[in-house]
């Protein structure tokens, strides 16, 4: 399963319901998954993490 190294995030469910004629329309969900990239942590190791936690961690290096 794709998820984040950091955070923790990972895939979920979701789907739109669409109101015709008084009734639901009942429509199929779709997966949706965040944003992951490769990059490396502070100690130098290879993760895959989310794109918040990306721009997080560089706050922390400037810091």
């Amino acid at each position: 399963m794709k998820q984040c190294s950091i955070c923790g995030k990972g895939s979920k469910m979701a789907g739109k319901r669409h109101k015709l004629r008084g009734n639901y329309n009942p429509t199929p969900q779709v997966r949706k998954y965040p944003n992951l990239q490769k990059t490396t942590d502070l100690e130098g190791k290879k993760i895959v993490a989310c794109t918040q936690c990306i721009k997080t961690l560089a706050k922390k290096a400037v810091n």
